[in-house]
């Protein structure tokens, strides 16, 4: 009876590996990525108990606490050993994240996601209209999707919609909803502190045009030159003192920081990039509404 029960117990488990196995392999990145997307890029300091973990230019933070840690945004497929990496080079647990956020559900910031939360147990929260593009593996993202997954799908455990905040220890990061991007696109704006002061700072989703196709003809998205026009309407009011994004070469990363800098927060305060990267995007915006 025992024999027989292992060997139920082993018939399982093996039809589990060969099912996750054939659903991986039914994932398909995109091919001819920018080198930078998966180049290592040494963790840093930013400020306070927030920490760089990315790559050389997909952005993904850690916001540390006592209680746990949040990971925000994960790259590539192949860079959950990378990230993993990183997190301990700092000199905290991998197994140590708590909560994992996603600024979208496109393949570079969801890539090792699902890899992730099965290493740590870490719970998903996600803004409620990327969650069923999260859900599929981006296949059904309107500029990005039908041809397949792109990523391993991934349920969320929490659906967040604008100004909720998502809390660890003495952590409150506050979601704003930023769509067009992605459906459910989002920003997260949070205060980190150290032993000189407090920083507000924001993780911008910056509202890059995706799509080649005139708004008008994006069916699978009505809302798409609404959201944006929101997007821009929204960011442009927000108030930080440091602001970073989804990918590094949005914020200037690599001229303001640079591997072995000594921690200075002030390198990455300043609104000046800011504002001209959402004035270079509604530009961009503006000329396609025109046509």
């Amino acid at each position: 009876m025992l024999i027989h029960t292992l060997k139920i117990s082993l018939l399982a488990v093996l039809c589990s590996v060969i099912s996750f196995a054939a659903d991986a392999q039914k994932v398909q990145e995109p091919q001819n990525l920018s080198p930078e997307w998966s180049q290592p890029y040494a963790p840093f300091r930013i400020a306070g108990n927030l920490y760089y973990v990315g790559t050389y230019d997909l952005a993904c933070y850690l916001v540390t606490t006592p209680k746990g840690h949040i990971l925000i945004n994960t790259g590539l497929a192949a860079s959950a050993k990378t990230i993993k990496a990183s997190v301990e080079a700092l000199g905290f647990k991998f197994a140590d994240i708590k909560i994992l956020l996603t600024t979208q559900a496109h393949y570079d910031h969801m890539g090792a996601m699902a890899a992730i939360k099965k290493m740590t147990g870490a719970t998903m929260m996600a803004d409620e209209k990327d969650a069923q593009v999260m859900a599929d593996g981006g296949s059904s993202d309107y500029a990005l999707g039908g041809a397949g997954k792109t990523y391993q799908p991934l349920k969320a455990d929490r659906l967040l919609h604008d100004k909720d905040t998502v809390i660890l220890a003495d952590m409150n990061l506050v979601m704003l909803h930023h769509p067009g991007h992605t459906k459910g696109s989002c920003s997260f704006l949070f205060d980190v502190k150290d032993k000189e002061r407090s920083y507000k700072v924001l993780i911008a989703n910056m509202p890059s045009i995706v799509t080649e196709k005139k708004f008008s003809e994006v069916t699978a998205y009505p809302e798409i030159e609404a959201d944006y026009a929101y997007t821009f309407s929204q960011m442009k009011t927000l108030s930080f003192d440091i602001w970073l994004s989804s990918h590094a070469s949005q914020f200037g990363l690599h001229k303001k920081h640079q591997p072995g800098d000594a921690y200075r927060p002030s390198a990455f305060m300043e609104r000046a990039g800011y504002d001209a990267a959402l004035r270079d995007l509604q530009l961009q915006y503006d000329k396609k509404i025109a046509h």
